[in-house]
């Protein structure tokens, strides 16, 4: 079961105070367009409104760490406590690079109830209440299980080539290419969960200009998983969508987690042209 707001809304700015109960994971790399004879560095960035810590490269954090170009797929090692986390020789080729991560499970804790329903209304979840109740599980001292999926788009040289679904728990998959010729300025992108289109989910668009200076907005995907988001040239994005489910096999609060959060991420910038 996954809960989603059943009112679908339109697109709407929200004010950029932080949330303390909402960090977002992402995929941040100095620059988005690199020549394909120059080295590439990332951070992996645990934050609010785009802005965050750097993680550090621990394999064990990692489920899935890949570089995807031209066809090929390459792991993405590291040295333990290395620092940007991706750090990749120079291509060699043009094309469109997909960066691909997923981290292994974490838990957080939470001591109040308010707290946990201030993040289900944040994320926009319906009928958590009712089965929290249902299920007989406290409103105080309970645990959830989260995990991270995301994606980052670099421009490699020319940055020709399209985005694909990797077969993540829960991912975003761009239908354009932001970096093209003849990029439109809308951003088309689909929305899966388990490998099948997630309507009426909420999207947290997160841009951030040369200044640093970011304003989110937020969007629902329509009942096909699709969305557009209309982005302007010389600023960077950050995608946001969470699903929550009861863990799979979940008691009582005493014996473990007993809500999951998946969170899926995409990162890209557009060109100024």
């Amino acid at each position: 079961m996954i809960f989603t707001r059943i009112i679908t809304m339109t697109s709407a700015a929200i004010a950029c105070a932080p949330i303390a109960y909402a960090h977002e994971f992402w995929i941040d790399p100095p620059k988005f367009q690199v020549e394909n004879d120059a080295p590439f560095v990332a951070d992996l960035r645990n934050g609010e409104l785009f802005q965050g810590t750097a993680q550090s490269f621990f394999e064990s954090r990692n489920t899935r760490f890949e570089a995807a170009l031209g066809g090929q797929i390459s792991q993405i090692t590291g040295r333990m406590g290395d620092r940007p986390a991706i750090q990749l020789s120079a291509p060699g080729q043009d094309g469109l690079m997909v960066i691909v991560h997923e981290a292994a499970p974490s838990t957080v804790s939470y001591a109040e109830w308010e707290k946990f329903m201030s993040f289900v209304a944040h994320k926009d979840f319906q009928g958590v209440e009712a089965l929290q109740t249902q299920r007989g599980w406290a409103r105080e001292n309970f645990k959830e299980l989260y995990t991270r999926h995301s994606k980052s788009l670099v421009a490699i040289g020319s940055g020709e080539g399209a985005d694909r679904a990797f077969g993540l728990a829960t991912e975003f998959v761009a239908l354009d290419n932001p970096y093209a010729e003849d990029f439109d300025g809308t951003l088309d992108v689909a929305l899966l969960y388990d490998g099948a289109p997630r309507g009426d989910a909420q999207i947290e668009v997160y841009a951030r200009d040369k200044d640093d200076t970011v304003v989110v907005t937020k969007t629902r995907t329509d009942a096909m998983g699709l969305a557009a988001i209309p982005v302007d040239a010389g600023m960077e994005y950050l995608l946001d969508a969470v699903v929550l489910r009861p863990l799979a096999g979940a008691t009582t609060v005493e014996a473990g987690p007993i809500w999951e959060t998946l969170w899926a991420s995409l990162t890209f910038a557009v060109p100024s042209r």
